[in-house]
């Protein structure tokens, strides 16, 4: 499916960004440049949003643009906004900075200054690249109607990357408004998860879960825990590594998304996961709050034992943890604490842990 029909958190790509310029009060009609045999798809995205009629495009972006500009031609408006049907987290306000440039210049562009730094090369750098002055070009790019219709015109045929090239090859004064960050363009598998991930974080609705396990004592050395390993004359038993401090959080991660428990997706009956390190069950279990374009508002972790000591390894246990589940470590609660002397923990026969999960779901 093209991209801009791919839903997020539920709703097509295209009718999220469109939504943004049908209801912002300096615009008065909206048409999307599609290709002919997605009809059916952008009528099914776009129901009910009052678009001008579509416009068929061309072989490559230049010639869509121009098809659309063309289009436009009885209509004669004074200005023109061209924007990728692909970045669904444009703001009003940056429109309207884009309309105001409009004023002194025949043309604006967001765009955002480039903070890293460029090198030049292909398996080795041959140089590096001063990001003085570099600005990386977003949209919606913004003209004068009649001088981008005359550029694209006369530009007709050339490959040039972006509206703004096609601006500046016909000597127009084009402006840099300073763009956001998150002014994402999907275009790739990781960017509509990362895009489905900050529509959830936008929403501020959360989901929670919960998890509980055991493992007792067994022969050993040492236990491991939030996958780090601790001294200690005991180990714990079980069929993986027996982080029961990781296992609680799996089964609450799964519990936040309604996905069952732990013993579910990794059986002990399974001769792959005899003797697997924990961190294996998060990964899955982080891949899976990804899938459903959810993302984690905070964890809470606490272990239950009397021995060992956990008070010197918490950093460390701290920094694992957001490490796997790629979150600051301020978003994670860690605690550990005793039962004084009571019940199988208190008698030291094993170490138990809970944790609480919420997500953050659009």
């Amino acid at each position: 499916m093209p991209k801009q029909f791919l839903p997020l958190a539920g709703e097509p790509m295209l009718r999220r960004t469109t939504k943004i310029f049908v209801t912002h009060p300096e615009i008065d009609g909206v048409a999307v440049v599609i290709h002919p045999d997605d009809r059916a798809l952008y009528d099914g995205a776009t129901q009910g949003l009052g678009l001008l009629d579509p416009i068929a495009g061309g072989a490559k972006r230049q010639d869509s643009v121009l098809n659309g500009l063309e289009a436009l031609k009885e209509s004669a408006p004074d200005h023109v906004l061209i924007h990728d049907a692909a970045r669904p987290f444009i703001i009003p306000r940056d429109v309207s900075a884009c309309i105001a440039a409009l004023v002194e210049r025949d043309g604006a562009i967001l765009a955002v200054p480039v903070r890293d730094t460029l090198k030049r090369g292909k398996q080795c750098i041959t140089d590096t690249v001063s990001r003085d002055g570099l600005w990386r070009a977003q949209t919606p790019q913004a003209f004068r109607y009649l001088a981008i219709l005359a550029a694209h015109r006369a530009a007709a045929g050339e490959a040039l990357t972006d509206d703004a090239a096609v601006a500046e090859k016909a000597g127009l004064s084009v402006a840099l408004v300073p763009g956001k960050e998150n002014n994402l363009k999907v275009t790739t598998a990781e960017d509509v998860a990362l895009a489905e991930r900050m529509l959830a974080l936008a929403s501020g609705k959360t989901r929670v879960g919960s998890g509980f396990d055991v493992h007792r004592f067994t022969e050993g050395d040492h236990v491991i825990l939030c996958g780090v390993s601790i001294p200690h004359d005991r180990a714990l038993a079980g069929h993986s590594d027996a982080d029961v401090a990781l296992h609680a959080l799996v089964d609450a991660i799964l519990g936040a998304l309604g996905a069952g428990d732990i013993g579910e997706h990794f059986p002990p009956s399974d001769a792959r996961w005899h003797g697997a390190e924990s961190r294996v069950f998060v990964e899955r279990a982080c891949q899976l709050v990804r899938d459903a374009g959810t993302c984690f508002a905070n964890v809470d972790l606490t272990v239950i034992c009397e021995r060992p000591n956990l008070g010197p390894h918490k950093p460390a246990m701290s920094e694992r943890l957001a490490e796997l589940l790629d979150l600051p470590v301020g978003r994670i609660g860690l605690k550990a604490t005793t039962t004084e002397g009571l019940g199988f923990t208190g008698r030291g026969e094993g170490i138990a842990a809970q944790a609480v999960v919420s997500l953050f779901v659009a």
